[in-house]
């Protein structure tokens, strides 16, 4: 992989914004601050159309936010009212939540995927519901009832950042975007959010990747109430389905601008078979009795250490590590304890799903345990 956005990797490194850039002629980067996080900004992307501008997300609506993506339109040389689209590439507040906004001051039409667009009322209009579920996630999943609480209520923080709108415009896999001078084509990514695509553009060999492919950082992948069932599976298909294409250069949601996307594709990949093997590795040793996701989660190496981690990153620790149990489900690698459930919510009285290993059954010819007692990594090994 090569750093691209020089400027903005400058910038990254020194934690400060990067500067509004023009990445290529008609099209500009505009750095939209996201205060208190750790993503530090969202990268906007301006398209020069004949009559205006259309940007691919938005940022989250805060007055910095706003105000900031206004100063970037003007040295680009628009306004707001000069908007004509926002693309969002997910429904994620930090993309989605100032479309809203710019669609009142503008008139601006807004686009989405399918399976994202259905997903908006209950996350950020009809919130109860949601939370509701959160909190029968944690309970069905270990997290503890003094703990359980807060982490479904989390979200709720993020209300604010948010200007609810309804699409106008429905992007399918592999549809044109009806932008007047790009060859902008929808590529449907579900992983990190269920509708999240990325936007291909052959002719200028770009690829506005938004969450799905990042130079540093990995996406989060977690089992959510929204999520569909596997969604690490998704993620890897995902995966697969940008490695070929044809892009000179990523122009990612976050962090800064970069080339060799097969070669970042595959370092992501890697990642989560990796981090496949060391959940794997824990649940085998916690022998027949199982462990919860959230017992899982907190003897995983995670970039700090598990009192460090604030209750929102915690809730999406545990969801990432539900996600890679699944996953490993999936693969005939673990599975859960008396059948319990490991989706959904949980019922009045069960008690939380455990995982373990599966058996490994004899083999047919020779039925002689030759495998080393002591290797941890042997999946009939209970230490």
């Amino acid at each position: 992989m090569k750093i691209t956005g020089i400027l903005q990797h400058q910038a990254w490194q020194e934690r400060v914004l990067p500067p509004v850039e023009q990445v290529r002629p008609g099209l500009w980067s505009i750095p939209v601050p996201l205060p208190d996080n750790p993503l530090r900004y969202v990268l906007v992307y301006g398209l020069e159309v004949p009559d205006g501008i259309a940007l691919v997300d938005a940022g989250w609506d805060t007055p910095e936010a706003w105000d900031a993506l206004r100063a970037g339109l003007g040295i680009a040389g628009y306004e707001v009212g000069d908007v004509k689209a926002v693309l969002v590439t997910h429904l994620h507040p930090d993309h989605y939540g100032l479309a809203g906004r710019v669609r009142e001051a503008s008139g601006a039409w807004v686009a989405l995927h399918p399976a994202d667009a259905g997903l908006l009322r209950d996350r950020y209009r009809d919130f109860d519901g949601l939370i509701a579920a959160m909190r029968r996630q944690m309970a069905l999943h270990g997290v503890p009832d003094e703990e359980a609480g807060p982490l479904a209520e989390a979200s709720r923080a993020i209300l604010p950042l948010v200007r609810h709108t309804d699409p106008e415009l429905l992007l399918e896999d592999g549809e044109q975007v009806p932008i007047a001078g790009w060859n902008l084509r929808t590529v449907w990514t579900p992983g990190h959010s269920p509708g999240h695509v990325c936007f291909f553009e052959p002719d200028r060999r770009l690829l506005l990747s938004g969450d799905h492919v990042l130079p540093r950082i990995t996406p989060a992948i977690g089992v959510h109430p929204q999520q569909r069932h596997n969604p690490l599976a998704d993620f890897y298909d995902s995966l697969d389905k940008v490695r070929g294409l044809d892009a000179e250069e990523v122009l990612p949601g976050h962090e800064y601008r970069f080339a060799g996307l097969a070669d970042r594709v595959g370092a992501l990949a890697e990642h989560h078979t990796a981090r496949l093997d060391e959940i794997a590795l824990e649940v085998i040793r916690a022998g027949a009795d199982g462990a919860t996701a959230w017992d899982l989660a907190r003897r995983l190496t995670w970039s700090r250490p598990w009192a460090d981690i604030q209750p929102f990153m915690r809730r999406a620790a545990m969801l990432e590590t539900l996600a890679h149990l699944v996953m490993l489900e999936a693969q005939g690698r673990v599975d859960t304890v008396d059948g319990a459930r490991a989706a959904g919510a949980a019922a009045d009285g069960q008690p939380p799903c455990r995982w373990r290993a599966t058996p490994v059954p004899p083999d047919p010819v020779d039925t002689v345990d030759t495998a080393d007692p002591a290797d941890p990594a042997d999946p009939a090994d209970p230490a």
